[in-house]
């Protein structure tokens, strides 16, 4: 998979991409990652990507003509281009896996005051956010969206029945896990782990499942 990073701090994604599974899919060649800087794409003496909104109110919008043109640049028939704002679909996992079948994913990182609105009704095929919450820009959203979409790289993880039991995958949050010592201070392992039943362990793990997204998450169910 290729994905392309439209930001205005490239310089953020050094370090969190650089390392753990995302580092091994790309020297893998599971993931073309590439960070495109949008001054880059402005052609005045002060690389000016932003403006004042019409009508008046706080702040600056990022301008049409840099992202028009980063994204004829960068973008072909195959990419699916998306926003990444406030007002967009909230990132969940049948999302994620989505954006895990595209060939190429173009992720345009919002700054300011958000996006004219001519980018989101010409150039975005999708706009997401990752919560109900401000962040400073979208670098961050950006990274959770790769990070997310890596796991289900075929070949990106060690144990590809892994992504299958993650949190979310099936709906519900993730059962919970033990591992040894069966007992730590006072504390045991449920029996039905150390049983080697695995019908019975499969059982149990389902309803701790369903009983935890009950508890902490029923708009899940």
């Amino acid at each position: 998979m290729k994905i392309d990073v439209l930001t205005l701090f490239p310089a953020m994604f050094a370090g969190p991409l650089d390392e753990s599974i995302v580092k091994r899919a790309r020297e893998a060649g599971l993931l073309d990652l590439r960070f495109h800087n949008l001054r880059d794409y402005s052609h005045d003496r002060h690389r000016t990507v932003d403006d004042r909104p019409f009508g008046g109110g706080p702040g600056m919008l990022l301008k049409p003509e840099p992202i028009f043109e980063a994204v004829e640049s960068l973008a072909n028939e195959n990419t699916q281009i998306i926003l990444l704002s406030p007002g967009g679909r909230t990132l969940n996992q049948a999302i994620v896996r989505e954006l895990a079948q595209e060939q190429e994913l173009l992720l345009i990182s919002g700054h300011y005051e958000g996006f004219d609105e001519r980018i989101r009704e010409r150039l975005a095929d999708d706009e997401l956010s990752i919560g109900d919450y401000v962040l400073t820009n979208g670098a961050l959203p950006a990274m959770v969206i790769i990070d997310a979409v890596t796991r289900l790289l075929p070949g990106a993880l060690g144990d590809e029945e892994s992504a299958k039991e993650d949190s979310f995958s099936h709906g519900l949050l993730e059962y919970p896990q033990y591992t040894r010592p069966a007992e730590f201070r006072g504390m045991k392992v449920p029996d039905v782990l150390l049983s080697g039943n695995h019908g019975e362990i499969a059982k149990w793990r389902g309803e701790q499942a369903r009983l935890r997204t009950t508890q902490r998450r029923p708009d899940l169910l």
